[in-house]
């Protein structure tokens, strides 16, 4: 039993284009931001809860959070409630976490 709330696939189809990738063009930032993360190994790096807990609600991976921050760092959005508008209006970040935000400030 998984205990992360997993984010959304976002080569996932959906209606116009086929999937959310092809809202972002191939020289934007948020894929360089992706691809970084993703080679990490945030475990031997000290970052806590990549490996969940049994008990509670489940959290939201420590991947996707740092993907989510860093995209905010190189746009300059500091506030975890703008980093969360700023997923909900512009595709770029939920294209590059692969998370559909309800609420995670």
């Amino acid at each position: 039993m998984k205990r992360l709330v997993e984010g959304q696939d976002r080569r996932q189809l959906i209606l116009l284009p086929d999937c959310l990738d092809d809202y972002v063009g191939e020289d934007n930032p948020v894929r360089m931001v992706d691809a970084f993360i993703d080679e990490l190994d945030l475990a031997v790096l000290g970052f806590a809860g990549v490996i969940p807990e049994a008990t509670g609600r489940p959290s939201y991976h420590p991947v996707t959070l740092l993907k989510i921050y860093l995209y905010g760092y190189l746009n300059r959005v500091q506030s975890s409630r703008r980093l969360e508008r700023e997923a909900q209006r512009n595709i770029e970040l939920p294209a590059g976490s692969g998370l559909r935000f309800r609420n995670s400030a």
